[in-house]
């Protein structure tokens, strides 16, 4: 399927994440060594999310910490642990959920300064690998199990945990999972098959199980889709690793404007934030930073009451 062209926006850099925070080991450490050439290898920013004081938080995958970024786009380490923390959401008590690659579903305790585990394990199982998460509405955290797949391995799986505790595998077939979110009633999760180089639409049933799930977006180029965020009209920006680009969609899946990487071509993750929430923040990992773009259209509210984005 071809599309018309479209506007292409420029990002300009927000933040850049200081030398002295980046991996200063002679020799890759655990996490890159496993990950295929090509990775940034000292830091690799990820899962913005704004916290209930207004401000941007993210994690960096290499170095296990978790970071918060004030309005003047100066970094503050907020903890560093032996984890490889991927994605990141608060929860609308004011909690901080990690999906930690390598431990499974995380609490952060931001008043102590401690990380503990929530998830560890599908029954027995431990997890591929998490990747990132998503809280709807009604508090029920979903949640992709990565790992190593691909179409040399289509098993990658979405979760989702239900307040009472109840841990569902909704779909187990997927050729890397990465970024999620729901559409704007919630009945669908959009979730990026990033192997495929695909988003994938799934939808929920009335009795909560999946429905016929479709492709809802092919893509071409790059490492693949990886972060996901929604806007206030139904529409879709992904974050094309690989690429170093957003795309903005519709809420019909058809592109209307494309958001380019001053920087490198890792564009990970993004939020919408700002006073008005038209502000979109993108995580672009191998320049180690956090771009910004103003768009004509604000991103739609978080689990999170909606006070929260106001400080950037």
């Amino acid at each position: 399927m071809f599309y018309d062209p479209v506007p292409k926006i420029q990002a300009s850099v927000f933040a850049r994440l200081p030398d002295e925070l980046k991996w200063q080991g002679q020799d890759l450490n655990e996490w890159v060594a496993s990950q295929p050439y090509g990775n940034p290898p000292r830091s690799l920013l990820e899962g913005p999310s704004f916290g209930p004081d207004g401000l941007l938080y993210c994690v960096d995958v290499v170095n296990g910490r978790i970071l918060r970024v004030d309005a003047k786009g100066e970094f503050e380490p907020l903890v560093q642990y032996d984890g490889w923390p991927n994605g990141l959401k608060f929860h609308r008590d004011g909690r901080i959920f990690v999906a930690d690659y390598k431990h499974g579903i995380m609490q952060f305790d931001l008043e102590r300064r401690q990380v503990r585990p929530v998830l560890e394990r599908y029954n027995i199982e431990r997890f591929k690998g998490v990747n990132d998460l998503f809280f709807s509405e009604a508090g029920d955290l979903y949640f992709t199990d990565q790992g190593m797949t691909g179409w040399q391995d289509p098993t990658g799986r979405l979760f989702r945990l239900r307040p009472d505790g109840r841990l569902d595998c909704l779909l187990d077939c997927i050729p890397s999972p990465n970024g999620l979110v729901m559409d704007l009633d919630e009945h669908a999760l959009y979730v990026a098959a990033t192997r495929a180089n695909a988003i994938w639409k799934v939808p929920l049933l009335r009795n909560g199980q999946v429905g016929k799930v479709g492709t809802f977006i092919q893509m071409s180029g790059g490492g693949g889709p990886d972060g996901l965020a929604l806007d206030a009209r139904g529409g879709l920006c992904i974050a094309h690793v690989g690429l170093g680009a957003v795309w903005c969609m519709d809420a019909l899946g058809q592109p209307v404007a494309r958001i380019q990487s001053p920087e490198g071509l890792h564009t990970t993750n993004l939020a919408f934030g700002g006073p008005a929430g038209r502000s979109l923040y993108i995580t672009e990992s191998s320049s180690a930073s956090i771009l910004r773009v103003e768009l004509d259209v604000a991103g739609k509210p978080m689990y999170l009451p909606a006070p929260a984005a106001q400080a950037l």
